[in-house]
């Protein structure tokens, strides 16, 4: 089966703590991605390690939701998030920040956590058959945006 990991890098003319503001906002985060119609924040006041949050996804008529438990939030450096789908490992996000001379730089990755027999069933839920290209457009599209969004603030 192919890798489903995706990453890839924008600058932004914007400073590292406004990018990981944007980046933690769950209602600016979902507005900004493919999939994701909603992320709502259930455990914790804060994104900050150990916060849960849910993630209602969408790709045309397939719907699902997804768990997402916040491993690291060190402002204006990182933000990252494990998923999970009725307890099943499903993938990893990450942001990293760097500042610039000019701003800063993102990197937005995700490693697919998801067992075999999962990652197979998993069309069936989302319509989605090559998760690994879906993941690095998704990927591109969000950068495009935060760094639209970011750099008009």
């Amino acid at each position: 089966m192919p890798s489903s990991d995706a990453s890839s890098t924008v600058d932004i003319a914007a400073p590292p703590e406004s990018v990981y503001a944007l980046i933690t906002d769950l209602k600016v985060l979902a507005e900004l991605a493919d999939e994701t119609a909603v992320m709502r924040l259930n455990k914790g006041s804060a994104v900050a390690p150990g916060a849960v949050f849910r993630g209602t996804n969408r790709n045309g008529w397939h719907r699902w939701t997804t768990t997402c438990q916040v491993t690291d939030a060190d402002a204006g450096r990182r933000f990252a998030f494990d998923v999970t789908h009725t307890r099943v490992p499903i993938a990893r996000w990450q942001y990293d920040i760097e500042p610039t001379d000019s701003g800063c730089r993102v990197t937005e990755t995700t490693w697919d956590q998801r067992p075999a027999w999962f990652a197979r069933l998993s069309y069936f839920g989302t319509g989605i058959s090559d998760r690994g290209a879906a993941n690095a457009s998704h990927i591109e599209a969000t950068l495009r945006r935060l760094k639209a969004r970011a750099e008009a603030s």
